[in-house]
């Protein structure tokens, strides 16, 4: 028995030496591609401001061969904000609009407030599904609103309520929206132009999402930009300006997407029914549609491109507190992981590019992997600090330098946020989000760890349940009063 005790302990001791260097190598390589992609956003997000500048939208507006949209707004007990989201897409600048709201199976007065605030009458309408859905129970249309479609249906989940209103879609592009989102004037057209201008065809484009909170709204239109009272939420605000300028920017650049904000997305009608809509199997419909698509392109032979552009931008409320925040992102990781397992053929696989050579091992390592191997290295290193301080001389000067990269990337977006689009005008606000982007990893981002690290358990334990995300929403049009909605 004392012959072994020396050779356990050894065993321990390479073992936790061996973590400790994937630990430092995890933050290396993730920062370094971080770093790698924070430059190829700036040039791409600076020279696409530049070149570009959209000067061809009135062109587009005006154009009789720019193709009608539909936009697809699923709802499920969404009665304090359907009635103002539909007004303001309504209102949105693209011709063509059409507009389809699903209500899927609404315990709420959803229905009743849509009927009421459009006038809206039961119509007998011949649907020829291609693609499976609960039981569609009537359709609604409005004399006012010849362009409004509403469709109540048995619940069935988000997919399925997108797949519902994309067997009523009859135009060739559909765009995702959520039920408390509000979208620029323009977005639609700038979504668009891409698409009308890319030389190869493209079956999905992709926006920015904002954080709406502390923004002041009238009328369906977001009318002043400001950062959010909350810390917490100040703390989205960067990390929605950093993954979507940075992230989903550079992999754009790079043609690695791997996803885009089902909250706001342009969808080709025809390439997503072949593929097969949208499918329950995990809790990210959005991503592992993506994904799927590019799968399905490459076994059909077929050149499918995928686009992301920094200035289409919809305004969403973020998580208010940390229960809600711990569901979104035990939820997205869960998702994460789903969608990675489902079409694990791809990683590492020549036959799909970029996407299956760098930007899904990407994925696999540093994002699903990662949350994991980061939060056990702040225990090992607790631990290590009680037990033998003198090991640490390697070990906390690699994460500090790490975390301190992380904030500079923070501060970059922040920047680069400020250099380009301008949303946040005021030096008070641009102060308040530098501040936040300097302090995010520390606290904050161990938070979301945890909380990500979660939804990695969840996966392996097998479980496959939507959490759904309350949030603190301000009624519309501008109000005082904050009311909370499901």
């Amino acid at each position: 028995m004392h012959n072994l005790i020396p050779g356990v302990l050894a065993l321990v001791h390479n073992v936790v030496n061996a973590y400790f260097v994937v630990l430092a190598a995890y933050f290396i390589a993730g920062n370094g591609v971080y770093t790698l992609l924070m430059f190829l956003s700036i040039a791409s997000v600076w020279l696409h401001k530049r070149s570009r500048a959209y000067e061809g939208l009135h062109l587009l507006r005006q154009s009789p061969a720019t193709p009608p949209v539909t936009v697809i707004i699923p709802a499920c007990d969404e009665e304090k904000v359907i009635v103002d989201s539909v007004r303001s897409v309504l209102k949105t600048d693209y011709p063509g609009l059409q507009v389809c709201v699903v209500d899927d199976g609404s315990s709420d007065t959803t229905l009743h407030r849509l009927i009421d605030a459009f006038n809206l009458a039961p119509t007998a309408l011949i649907s020829r599904p291609r693609l499976p859905s609960r039981r569609v129970r009537s359709f609604f249309v409005s004399a006012e609103y010849p362009n409004l479609l509403v469709i109540s249906k048995d619940n069935g989940g988000k997919p399925d309520a997108l797949n519902a209103g994309l067997n009523m879609c009859r135009t060739p592009y559909f765009c995702t929206l959520d039920s408390d989102c509000i979208l620029e004037r323009d977005a639609l057209l700038r979504l668009m132009w891409p698409v009308i201008h890319s030389p190869e065809p493209i079956a999905v484009s992709g926006g920015i999402v904002r954080v709406l909170d502390g923004c002041d709204v009238k009328d369906g239109q977001v009318v002043k930009v400001d950062v959010p009272h909350g810390a917490l939420q100040r703390f989205q605000v960067v990390e929605y300006l950093r993954s979507f300028l940075f992230g989903r920017t550079a992999w754009d650049l790079l043609g690695g997407t791997v996803i885009v904000s089902g909250a706001f997305a342009l969808f080709h009608r025809e390439t997503v029914l072949e593929a097969g809509g949208f499918l329950s199997d995990t809790v990210t419909e959005d991503m592992e549609l993506v994904v799927r698509l590019r799968r399905w392109a490459a076994d059909q032979g077929r050149i499918l491109r995928t686009n992301f552009t920094s200035n289409p931008v919809c305004w969403a409320y973020c998580p208010h507190n940390h229960r809600m925040l711990e569901r979104q992102r035990r939820r997205w990781q869960l998702g994460l992981c789903q969608t990675l397992w489902k079409h694990r053929r791809m990683i590492f696989n020549s036959r799909f590019g970029t996407l299956g050579l760098v930007s899904l091992p990407f994925q696999v390592m540093v994002e699903a992997l990662g949350a994991a191997v980061e939060l056990l290295g702040y225990v090992a290193i607790l631990l290590l600090a009680c037990c033998d301080p003198s090991r640490l001389w390697f070990l906390v000067p690699v994460v500090l330098v790490g975390l301190a990269s992380a904030g500079v990337l923070s501060v970059s977006a922040v920047v680069l946020e400020e250099m380009t689009h301008r949303r946040y005008r005021s030096t008070r606000s641009l102060a308040i989000l530098l501040f936040y982007a300097l302090v995010e990893n520390l606290g904050y981002r161990q938070l979301t760890l945890w909380y990500r690290f979660q939804g990695v358990v969840r996966f392996l334990a097998g479980r496959h349940h939507w959490e759904k995300v309350e949030h603190l929403v301000a009624e519309r049009p501008l109000a005082s009063r904050l009311e909370r909605v499901a």
